[in-house]
């Protein structure tokens, strides 16, 4: 079976085992149905997933020009508490920006490699969890604005970690936390601000990925260096591909790539 098109960040969806979608122009592809197949990836081209042209992609998809012009690559993406809409101020486009930021957003507790502190939009719950191979997450705040989940944030970065180690991630070197315990002991750093909006009755939600084998050491395949790779599929976490020899990919971080995927 041969695919072809632009890679984006996979498609998911809540079960056990988590289901994988990979969505192309004219096709997609249930990336589960790939486990222990040899699948076989050629970079052809690049393709700016705003303006579609072969430009070397700089970040999040981006030509460098469009990463530094379009609105859904503004800094406040990276860092919320730089959101500015609420305050009706623009940074690229305030129409856009209030469509993003003036909706409802949560604060969490997810367990990848150890447990960090992260921001979604309350849609992209559970998603984001998903996305990030959390095998555990739970809510801390549900607040009405991107900045206010910025600042509780940054706020919790001062007593928890707000990194991923992919490659504990990805070997599967984690162990369970009692997530409750951690959230209630972090109420107390909310800022005032956000304290309202403390959560104190959801429970943790469990997450199953669909991996057959874990490796024990990984090399993390680049297509820049190395445009072609074919390679047993043996799992999929986060948004990374985990091949029988160690090898793996992260398809969101090779968004804007055009390629082929042979699956036999």
């Amino acid at each position: 079976m041969l695919y072809e098109g632009v890679l984006r960040k996979m498609k998911t969806e809540i079960g056990n085992p988590i289901q994988y979608y990979m969505v192309f122009e004219n096709d997609f592809l249930n990336v589960n149905q790939a486990l222990n197949k040899n699948l076989k990836i050629n970079f052809i081209k690049f393709q700016c997933l705003n303006c579609g042209l072969d430009r070397p992609i700089y970040r999040q998809g981006f030509c460098k020009t469009c990463f530094f012009e379009i609105p859904s690559a503004g800094d406040w993406i990276m860092r919320p508490e730089l959101s500015k809409a609420h305050l009706g101020e623009e940074d690229r486009d305030l129409d856009y920006e209030k469509k993003v930021q003036l909706q409802p957003h949560i604060v969490y507790l997810a367990n990848s490699s150890s447990i960090k502190v992260g921001v979604t939009r309350k849609v992209q719950v559970p998603t984001r969890w998903i996305d990030q191979g959390a095998h555990e997450a739970i809510e801390i705040v549900e607040v009405p604005n991107r900045y206010l989940a910025g600042i509780t944030e940054v706020a919790l970065k001062d007593h928890i970690s707000d990194k991923t180690n992919w490659r504990k991630m990805l070997t599967n070197d984690v162990k369970d936390e009692d997530l409750v315990a951690w959230r209630n002991r972090l109420e107390e750093y909310i800022p005032s601000e956000a304290k309202q909006y403390f959560i104190r009755n959801r429970t943790e939600t469990h997450l199953d990925f669909p991996v057959l084998e874990y490796p024990v050491k990984v090399k993390s395949l680049n297509l820049d260096k190395q445009p072609a790779y074919e390679g047993i599929l043996k799992g999929i976490k986060g948004q990374y591909f985990i091949f029988g020899d160690g090898t793996v990919f992260n398809v969101r971080g090779n968004e804007g790539y055009y390629v082929s995927l042979e699956i036999r």
